[in-house]
């Protein structure tokens, strides 16, 4: 093995231990994981204790019951009521709550009508009255009987399910406006309350479930809580926690419904502040054993979100999706959340629901990471849209003009900010276009594949004298992408756009059809959206010109395709995209038409041309890494004729 081997080898042994070091966890990060597992084993031992204490129990309530049947009178045909013991018999002191007849509830404030179901005592549907489905039927954000809200415990050996039972309704009767319907005015709120009762309760001693719903007047936000009351005797004594399980079929609200269940999700916010979610275009689950602050049904624009004050201890999370034919519905959520539970005293567990539109500013205000479910774009391209993007755009909001307007006068301001680089931009093309003479000399100088070595160099060397830097156009362009990225993200999720129209488009938010087409053509779509083809010739347009100010004659014939290529990808992407996104790449190009047209009045080429020739004549500056380059080699040819 060579010397020369043997140094690489050893520079990468190197190489990996150092990499290894730079990438091994702080001692504080291995604490910080240790105190994870400990908490995990320690949550997971519990569940096990719990778990065992119940079959104990289980066991012990059918000895006692067996002894207790071997024992008990037989009764008279006259006492005996098959169904009522059936009953009794399956759930004891909640037998009484079983039967009854459903009513509903309805329970309203200037943004919200809730339906609380008496069977179950949860929320049946809720809408929301400013918004209305694509179609324009009423906004609801759920509805159905396949949709649950269920508590689950331990009575003995039963296993209570809230949902099978029938609650009684608590509440001020002076916010009644008809039967069963209570509404909340503008700065007031009321309390409505359901109630489980024990067969066994009395005025005296109460013994009750209780859902406990609060409504403020014009708030999407309602406060929502869970009480056990005089229930230690009834719920089993090693009872360590309650679980929680809410399912929803999630419906329809968009026009394009494949983007809308693309973008249907489940989200949730650990106690440590940090927000996932699960996959948004498949079936996915996910089942988190730490402690869990709130869990969201989040669709396109609008989400359903419960809010447990003091964290769940955990969470099993499920998306589901429904087939492409299922025109009614696209998700199935469920979540599953245990809560806490002392079996010596009565249990409350404050919490908050939330129903409403994905609004950064409405999410943002409650300080809980609600606005983290707006998919803006992660790093730079969220932080443009957080602190640029959205203020900007709210601000022309603020004058009621129309939202095509807004659009065009955002683009017009960004293209203002972005100016100086479009400038550089296009005194770099014009620098390229005055040595395109030269360039095709060098061409014909090599005109051979094994001179393109030759050439390359020749070229780096023109450039170097004449003072142009190649990369200089790109540069410009690289600062401007994350803007391009974030309002790729920014206007497909913006809800002030949601069916808003403009000329043709009757939905900003959506594709805008010119023509719907008999038949779906792969990789585009069923319908022809007018914006996206503006955009895409624009965008061919804008290409070609490029091309031409660059002086390009040299290009590869893959690159050259790929450029022209790029503009027909785009238009079968964007097609089924907001047509606001089509809007704005379109006037965006339109802009930068005029702007070459003001710069080519006001740049002087022939200046430039000039100045190149100028700098040709001056001796080349060489770079302190060049110099040192330089200095080494020298010393190395120094060094060589000495060991000769």
């Amino acid at each position: 093995m060579s010397r020369e081997n043997i140094t690489g080898l050893v520079v990468i042994l190197f190489l990996m231990i150092g990499y290894s070091i730079w990438i091994a966890p702080s001692d504080e990060e291995l604490a910080e994981r240790q105190r994870i597992r400990d908490s995990i084993a320690a949550v997971e031992h519990e569940q096990e204790l719990a778990r065992q204490e119940a079959l104990e129990q289980e066991e012990a309530i059918e000895k006692e019951a067996d002894e207790i049947e071997e024992t008990e009178p037989v009764e008279t045909e006259e006492e005996v009521h098959p169904e009522e013991d059936e009953l009794r018999e399956k759930y004891g002191v909640f037998s009484g709550s079983v039967k009854g007849d459903n009513e509903f509830y309805i329970l309203e404030n200037d943004v919200l009508l809730l339906e609380i179901s008496k069977q179950g005592g949860h929320i049946h549907s809720v809408e929301l009255k400013e918004y209305k489905t694509f179609d324009q039927k009423p906004l609801k954000l759920f509805y159905g009987d396949e949709d649950e809200f269920n508590l689950n415990f331990f009575y003995g050996n039963r296993l209570i399910a809230t949902k099978d039972f029938f609650f009684e309704p608590h509440f001020d009767e002076s916010y009644l406006v008809d039967d069963n319907n209570i509404k909340v005015e503008p700065g007031d709120s009321t309390y409505f309350a359901m109630r489980l009762y024990v067969d066994t309760s009395t005025e005296d001693d109460p013994k009750y479930v209780e859902f406990a719903y609060g409504l403020t007047g014009e708030k999407y936000m309602l406060d929502f809580n869970i009480s056990f009351i005089g229930m230690q005797d009834v719920i089993a004594s090693n009872t360590r926690h309650i679980n929680l399980d809410w399912h929803i079929n999630v419906p329809r609200q968009e026009k394009n419904r494949d983007y809308e269940q693309g973008t249907s999700s489940i989200y949730y916010r650990f106690s440590t502040q940090e927000v996932d979610d699960l996959r948004a275009n498949r079936n996915d689950s996910e089942r988190i054993t730490t402690s869990v602050n709130w869990v969201s049904f989040k669709q396109q624009f609008f989400s359903s979100v419960i809010i447990a004050d003091n964290n769940f201890l955990n969470a099993e999370l499920n998306s589901m999706l429904f087939d492409d034919d299922n025109e009614d519905f696209l998700k199935k959520f469920s979540a599953s959340m245990d809560m806490p539970y002392s079996p010596r005293e009565d249990n409350h567990y404050p919490m908050r629901f939330y129903f409403g539109p994905n609004h950064y500013q409405t999410l943002s205000k409650y300080d809980i990471d609600l606005e983290m479910q707006i998919p803006l774009g992660w790093g730079i391209f969220g932080w443009i849209n957080r602190f640029a993007i959205i203020p900007v755009f709210n601000f022309l909001d603020g004058f009621n003009f129309n939202y095509g307007v807004i659009i065009l006068l955002l683009t017009l301001m960004l293209k203002v900010v972005l100016l100086p680089i479009a400038y550089k931009t296009y005194i770099s093309s014009a620098r390229m276009r005055v040595l395109k003479p030269e360039i095709e000399e060098l061409n014909k100088k090599f005109p051979k594949k094994e001179d393109a070595m030759k050439k390359q160099q020749a070229t780096m060397a023109l450039y170097k004298k004449a003072g142009v830097n190649p990369m200089a156009g790109c540069v410009p362009m690289l600062l401007q992408l994350p803007i391009l990225i974030a309002m790729f993200r920014f206007f497909p999720t913006s809800i002030e756009l949601r069916q808003e129209s403009f000329l043709w488009a009757d939905d900003l938010s959506s594709y805008d059809s010119i023509l719907d087409l008999p038949f779906s053509l792969p990789f585009y779509g069923d319908h022809v959206s007018l914006f996206t083809l503006l955009m895409a010739a624009s965008t061919i347009i804008y290409t070609k010109m490029n091309s031409q100010m660059m002086g390009s004659t040299n290009q590869m014939p893959g690159m050259k395709m790929m450029m022209y290529m790029m503009p027909v990808m785009l238009l079968g992407i964007f097609n089924n995209f907001a047509s606001a996104l089509s809007y704005y790449y379109f006037l965006t190009n339109i802009i930068t038409f005029g702007q070459m047209g003001v710069f080519r009045k006001l740049i002087n080429e022939d200046k430039i041309h000039k100045k190149i020739q100028e700098n040709k004549k001056k001796p080349v500056k060489k770079s302190k890494w060049q110099k040192k380059l330089e200095e080494v080699s020298k010393e190395r040819a120094k060094q060589a004729k000495r060991k000769r």
